[in-house]
């Protein structure tokens, strides 16, 4: 799924945010109560080396799903609209929700779009970039159980359908849709979800994508994660940590192979170093000087294998960068943001709905 680059970029300078809460009658003495709901919706604008300039809106939500349980975080709901000056457009909705006393975890997450981006070839005589374009739509559900304290186990499917043209028929168009079974574990710590000030999160995901479902070849990949938080200044500030690794075994099909940026590591947007897997360790300080508002600061590397480019495989590929954080909603710590990265020879700005991890 790394084919679609993030569909929702902010500039939250001009965000437009709201709480909704009840009205109440005049005649009682108890005090006014807060809606279930937190409702904001921000505007976006953002530029990209590959997708150019874009803009479109974010509305999304935080809320209980059962007023009642004071354990659950609040659960997110969004729908993201976006419209690229290089003609691509991406629309998604997004959903986490909390249930039953945090014992229930679920996520869907639905998207469809055109993205017209580019890849490097350099087994032709003048190695270069070209431009290709895809249609996609997909649909990605997983749902967890807490196991244990802590211990969370989930299963979950995954649906894409890809129509990719390239240029100058550089490689052959193709139609590609995928139907995968995902088998995930997780193990928790965190004292928040949405902003954890210490505590870990690792996750282990298989994605298998088996003949009898329907896929003209099998294939596989195992996705790891190892997220951990400090606290720092007296609780003020985190330093945050991750390893990531995305491992690509078997028949990987362009639309599915990885490429380095986005939260792995920040700093690539060209779409160069692309391969079967990717492993990658990286840093963040999290600077609060405000009850609203804070910065970053992060450094990391990353490497890729299975790359059709011999030499781009097992290089150490380091970024690093800075960004700005505004906390979206009042009644939850919950950050919106902005990243600007280097790379090697290349760059990116990234936007933030949440932390980078």
């Amino acid at each position: 799924m790394q084919k679609i680059v993030p569909f929702i970029i902010l500039f939250f300078c001009c965000s437009l945010a709201w709480t909704q809460t009840k009205s109440t009658d005049s005649s009682a003495t108890a005090k006014p109560k807060v809606k279930n709901i937190d409702f904001n919706v921000m505007p976006y604008l953002n530029y990209n080396r590959t997708l150019e300039f874009m803009f479109g809106a974010i509305p999304m939500m935080m809320y209980k799903v059962n007023k009642a349980d004071t354990i659950s975080p609040k659960s997110l709901s969004g729908i993201s609209a976006v419209y690229s000056t290089n003609k691509s457009y991406f629309i998604a909705s997004f959903n986490k929700w909390y249930l039953k006393e945090d014992s229930w975890r679920a996520q869907l997450f639905i998207a469809t779009g055109n993205q017209n981006a580019q890849f490097y070839v350099d087994d032709i005589d003048v190695p270069a970039f070209y431009d290709y374009g895809t249609k996609a739509s997909m649909v990605n559900f997983i749902l967890q159980r807490k196991v244990i304290k802590s211990l969370y186990a989930g299963i979950g499917y995954a649906y894409a359908h890809y129509d990719t043209k390239y240029e100058d028929d550089i490689e052959p168009s193709s139609i590609t849709h995928t139907n995968g079974l995902q088998f995930n574990l997780m193990y928790d710590t965190r004292d928040a979800v949405y902003y954890p000030t210490k505590g870990d999160k690792i996750k282990l995901r298989w994605l298998n994508d088996p003949k009898w479902l329907g896929n003209d070849v099998t294939a596989n990949k195992i996705l790891s994660e190892y997220n951990t938080y400090f606290p720092m200044r007296h609780g003020t500030d985190v330093l945050a940590a991750r390893f990531s690794g995305k491992f690509g075994l078997g028949n990987i099909a362009f639309e599915q192979q990885v490429t380095i940026g986005n939260e792995d590591i920040r700093g690539y947007s060209e779409g160069k170093y692309r391969g079967d897997g990717l492993m990658a360790l990286q840093g963040e300080y999290r600077y609060n000087f405000n009850k609203r508002m804070g910065l970053v600061g992060f450094a990391g590397v990353a490497t890729i294998y299975g790359s059709d480019t011999e030499s781009f495989n097992w290089g150490l590929y380091p970024g690093a960068g800075v960004g700005y954080r505004y906390r979206a909603f009042k009644t939850e710590k919950f950050n919106i943001g902005l990243d600007a990265a280097v790379g090697k020879g290349d760059w990116g700005l990234y936007f933030r709905i949440g932390e980078a991890f």
